[in-house]
């Protein structure tokens, strides 16, 4: 069998492949070239400056400028009359939702990224990530998150250390556990803090702290009429922002009090099958039956993660349905619709174990139960599960490439079969959702369960070299994507420790020692750990108000550039105010010999 791919023909030794577009089969041949005429087409203000960028950075250009490919005056697609098209319509889009085309994705650099891999993740070793490194191959925002979740597993070595003791040997003493507590709430500010002046260290580094979103371009799948931005003078799709608010409150809305609703009914669910196990163990009293007690908070900890990931896709769907204009506004849409929904799926019970019930003995077994199942069970669906069936496509591959007689360079063949079969990293969501739950089953419920962390480190220890292995290995290249810090991650975290501060108080409150101090006026007690309760979070703001988010080092080098940028702008317009002096001398001149 013979395979002739001219456009994996690397005859001509500058020819670097950069990106995949992937056609169905038996494609019309006018169809391709409707395309790769509007691919090629001159674009203003070019730069074929090759040495300049990075690959990453080339092909995040790529795909800027696919996703910019709108439709003007053509009607449809050639040879495709059903793939109907209007003005300002998304190309891209149309082909992948036409099934014309398959998919687009980046290529791997092998050589970049076997060095990339020798600093990361294949020597297992306490070291730091290689960020900058990790930036250079996939972008800003997959560096971020690396760097962010080596800085949260150090930041959780001391919780770690602290809570084991308290584990061992002072486990029901709940007046202890107001030093660990406060401790817990101070620590979860002074984390936040410390991360924002890191992230503005790295940023700087980079380039990307200034980057502003105010004129952020319209997001791949905004659709509307074409029409010219009031603001930036571009044609763009136009949409009314009321069909928007409509559809967020009409329909997303009560979808997701709806799914709120389930979910606190599968809790029910779950806490009646605790009361069969707990009345099965209380009338036989066997080994098997005292086992038997956590098979309800494992079987719960499963269906949380599934319905987690059922909810994902609706919520995906719901925010894309409501044509968001801008990728931020669509993020943040969603980030607030999965947090929503995944902070009652997997805290709801907890809160009602802690409060309704008031059974610490419970909470602590429901809090173990679903931090180590939720983690175990991540750890197989994210990375070793995929890790397996990619080895074993892996082989097919080569065995196909080797029975094929070729008249390319097979390497790169196989490799661009083997990369295309690849699953699709989906961004670094599902990864900062699982730190940002991580961190509440930590920080909620610390004086109950202190060996949290403790588990929390050692999970995280192994899913920095799975998510590198995951990133290498298991998915296709990613495109990069420019940041200036985890979003609104920031917000959300810093959200979940203002929480833990009431819950931590509330727990602290109800403890029998507590109590026993009030034996009478319980509204005396309500009232110190109300007044506890706002000093704590006082104390909160006033560390975050007197850390600054920028070290004193950035600060003067962006008010340096800040400065050097105006005297270069007035440089500029004296430098044009003295060409128009000496120019209007001559245009008199020609008009008195006129």
């Amino acid at each position: 069998m013979k395979v002739t791919l001219s456009a994996l023909d690397t005859s001509e030794s500058s020819f670097t492949p950069l990106v995949v577009i992937e056609f169905a089969q038996d494609v019309k041949e006018e169809t391709k070239e409707w395309l790769k005429n509007r691919i090629i087409a001159p674009k203003k203000d070019g730069d074929t400056n090759d040495d300049f960028l990075t690959m990453a950075e080339c092909q995040f250009i790529i795909k800027h400028e696919l996703e910019n490919l709108r439709a003007k005056d053509e009607k449809m697609i050639p040879g495709y009359p059903q793939a109907k098209l209007y003005p300002g319509k998304s190309l891209l889009r149309r082909l992948l939702t036409s099934g014309i085309v398959i998919q687009v994705f980046p290529l791997h650099d092998n050589e970049a990224l076997k060095k990339l891999e020798d600093t990361w993740y294949t020597r297992f070793a306490l070291k730091y990530q290689p960020v900058d490194s990790i930036r250079g191959y996939f972008g800003e925002t997959i560096a971020l998150y690396f760097g962010f979740l080596e800085y949260f597993t150090f930041a959780l070595i001391p919780m770690a250390v602290i809570g084991l003791p308290y584990y061992l040997f002072v486990w029901e003493d709940y007046d202890k556990y107001v030093i660990f507590a406060s401790f817990n709430l101070i620590w979860s500010t002074l984390i936040l803090e410390v991360w924002k002046r890191g992230c503005a260290n790295m940023t700087y580094r980079w380039g990307t702290l200034l980057m502003k979103r105010k004129f952020e371009e319209p997001r791949p799948g905004f659709h509307g009429v074409l029409g010219i931005n009031s603001i930036t003078g571009k044609e763009e799709p136009l949409y009314p922002s009321y069909k928007r608010q409509l559809r967020i409150y009409l329909v997303s809305l009560p979808f997701v009090c709806l799914c709120l609703y389930f979910s606190l009914y599968v809790m029910m669910i779950y806490f009646d099958l605790e009361v069969w196990a707990l009345g099965l163990h209380e009338n036989s009293g066997s080994e098997w039956t005292s086992v038997l007690l956590y098979v309800p908070s494992i079987i719960y900890a499963i269906v949380i993660e599934i319905m987690n990931r059922l909810y994902r896709y609706a919520a995906e769907f719901l925010t894309s349905w409501e044509n968001h204009r801008l990728e931020s506004a669509y993020q943040n849409h969603l980030i607030l619709k999965v947090l929503v929904f995944n902070f009652l799926n997997c805290f709801a019970s907890l809160f009602y174990i802690a409060f309704v019930l008031k059974d610490m003995k419970l909470l602590r077994q429901s809090l173990a139960t679903l931090l180590i199942t939720s983690q175990i069970l991540n750890q197989i669906v994210e990375s070793l599960l995929p890790y397996w069936l990619q080895r074993k496509h892996g082989v097919r591959v080569k065995r196909k490439v080797q029975a094929l007689k070729v008249d390319i360079d097979a390497t790169l063949y196989e490799q661009v079969i083997l990369e295309k079969e690849m699953g699709t990293y989906l961004g670094t969501f599902d990864d900062y959702l699982e730190l940002f739950l991580q961190f509440g089953y930590v920080s909620l419920f610390s004086c109950v369960y202190p060996l949290a962390a403790a588990f929390a480190v050692l999970n995280n220890f192994t899913e920095v070299n799975s998510d590198a292995l995951k990133m290498c290995r298991v998915f296709k290249r990613p495109f990069s994507e420019p940041s200036a810090s985890i979003g609104v991650w920031q917000l959300a975290f810093e959200t979940m420790s203002v929480i833990s501060v009431v819950t931590n108080c509330a727990l602290i409150g109800m403890s029998p020692q507590v109590n026993a101090i009030f034996p009478e006026s319980k509204a005396d007690l309500i009232l110190i750990v109300v007044a506890v309760e706002h000093a704590l979070l006082a104390l909160k703001f006033i560390l975050a108000f007197a850390i600054p988010d920028k070290p004193r080092h950035i600060q003067m080098k962006l008010a340096r550039l800040e400065f050097e940028s105006l005297e270069a702008l007035k440089q500029q317009q004296m430098k044009l105010v003295t060409e128009n002096l000496k120019e209007e001398p001559k245009e008199s001149g020609k008009e008195k010999a006129t």
